[in-house]
This record gives structure tokens, sequence and C-alpha cells, in this order.
């Protein structure tokens, strides 16, 4: 049985503007602030799950567990926003490929 993803809607709407923008690095610094790309995203975070166009992941340097959007191509990842009622998590954690 398939379970219902109640956001599954608008986040393919959300995922269709994004992406059909295709916006450069500048574009999304200025518009969003902070944006990494995929090494720098792999050496600030551990990613916990994808759900387009959004990452859930933890904050390496403070262990707190929070969210970013993300555009596929140029793949560029901002908008990182901490979950507060999570508590923080053993920080640094090592990435590690699977």
């Amino acid at each position: 049985m398939t379970e219902y993803d109640e956001t599954e809607a608008m986040r393919r709407v959300m995922a269709q503007d994004i992406n059909s923008r295709k916006d450069n690095r500048d574009q999304l610094e200025k518009e969003h602030g902070e944006v990494w790309d995929t090494d720098q995203l792999r050496e600030r975070f551990n990613v916990q799950a994808f759900a387009a166009p959004f990452v859930v992941a933890v904050d390496r340097q403070t262990g707190r567990m929070g969210s970013l959007v993300f555009q596929h191509w140029p793949r560029f990842y901002w908008g990182w926003k901490e979950e507060p009622s999570i508590e923080p998590i053993e920080p640094n954690i090592k990435w590690r490929r699977m």
C-alpha cells in the first residue's frame, strides 16, 4: 500500500517553478543569501532525506536539523532553516559515501 503525501502536489509545483528558472549562483545569492554547491553542502551538512525541492539535513557544526531548498541544474542549495523543536545530535559527523 502506498502512503499518501499531502505535500507532493505543492512540492511538484514549487520544483517546476524553481527548475524552470535555472538561476546561477550570483542570482541565487542576491535573492536568498548563502548558497552551497553539492561539495559545499556535503562539507557543511549531513543530508538525511530528499523531497524535491527540499532536503532535510543536519548542520555538522551545530548538530541542528533543518531544511534547505535546491534546484536540479545547476545544482545549488539555499535557504537553510533550522528546526528549533528538534534536539541537536552529535555535531561534526563525518560524511561517508555509500
